[in-house]
């Protein structure tokens, strides 16, 4: 629907939302952490893999996608990673490698709408967003994190506030033992498509609004149909399914060179999950990069047939001279 004179969403934003282990870096983002504390990265995976088994024989359900976040913390706890700050996650997340192209390729998509004529015309925007089951400290240290308008990720506390804290005049939030100590935030795959929704209502934007609050399709600020989302496989596939559902394009990437990940993304668009695939490379000759820039385009090409089509529907004819024979 486009949007009308009574509209609360100006001006029209795409949005290119962005998973990040697997797609915007080749490798998993806690390897920096490992080779800081000297700890067997394969060995903690492993030890993560097993926990949700026998948790449950303890009778307790655990969420498979973030229990790695308090095996993280244990390590603290117990000393192996003792120390471990958020303000350390971020100078290690300065260490993450980018995928090909980037961080360039967010500057390009960016400057789409910027340079067309017709949609600067009509004051599109472009806005980078990523959602991801990883550590956001890590992630706003990374390269990336300057060309991103928001970041989705887990967060830590490192000062819990005590019991009682109510009481008290004056609080220190910040102190004592410089580590993290408990989970603040947790994004798992499900959760992500949350987001989503915050995004498309503006919540990100506007706190005052609630993410559950009933709101006027033509006035969300960010409508899903003028959403891209990239991500690297199947766990991504709830995310896939609310944004295709709505009309916003998926698109999954794989590392150039393995045939499983290619024939999984293959399987992928059979199934009708994405719209299409490509290698992780955005590099500006790379089949990505063209389908990304093709699609973005296309998004804001109807973004500028509907509101030229709303405001000659709006306009009416001006008084003429009548004939004899009108």
């Amino acid at each position: 629907m486009a949007a009308t004179e009574n509209s609360l969403r100006t001006p029209p934003i795409v949005a290119c939302i962005w998973d990040f282990d697997k797609t915007l870096i080749p490798n998993y983002m806690q390897e920096p952490i490992f080779e800081r504390y000297d700890i067997n990265g394969e060995a903690f995976w492993k030890e993560v893999n097993r926990l949700p088994g026998l948790y449950k024989k303890l009778d307790i359900r655990v969420s498979k996608d973030t229990v790695y976040l308090n095996h993280l913390l244990s390590y603290v706890k117990n000393g192996p990673m003792r120390g471990l700050s958020n303000q350390t996650l971020k100078e290690l997340g300065g260490q993450l490698k980018l995928y090909p192209g980037l961080p360039d390729f967010f500057r390009t998509l960016r400057e789409i709408p910027l340079k067309n004529p017709d949609f600067a015309r009509h004051e599109i925007q472009l806005e980078h967003y990523v959602i991801s089951t990883g550590l956001a400290q890590m992630i706003r240290g990374s390269a990336i994190a300057p060309f991103v308008d928001d970041i989705y990720g887990c967060e830590f506390i490192e000062t819990p506030l005590p019991p009682h804290f109510s009481r008290q005049d004056e609080l220190a939030l910040q102190g004592g033992s410089a580590q993290i100590s408990q989970i603040g935030f947790m994004v798992d795959n499900t959760i992500k498509t949350r987001f989503i929704f915050e995004i498309n209502k503006g919540v990100n934007k506007h706190p005052d609004i609630d993410v559950n609050a009933t709101i006027k399709e033509e006035d969300r600020r960010v409508p899903i149909r003028n959403m891209i989302y990239i991500a690297d496989g199947p766990s991504d596939v709830p995310v896939f399914s609310v944004v295709r559902k709505n009309g916003g394009k998926a698109y999954a990437v794989y590392a150039e060179g393995s045939q499983a990940e290619f024939a999984q993304n293959d399987s992928l668009r059979e199934s009708g999950r994405i719209d299409h695939y490509g290698p992780a490379d955005y590099r500006a000759e790379s089949p990505t990069a063209h389908w990304l820039q093709m699609h973005v385009k296309k998004i804001c090409e109807r973004i500028v047939r509907e509101q030229d089509a709303a405001m000659h529907s709006r306009m009416s004819h001006p008084p003429r001279h009548l004939h004899k024979d009108d």
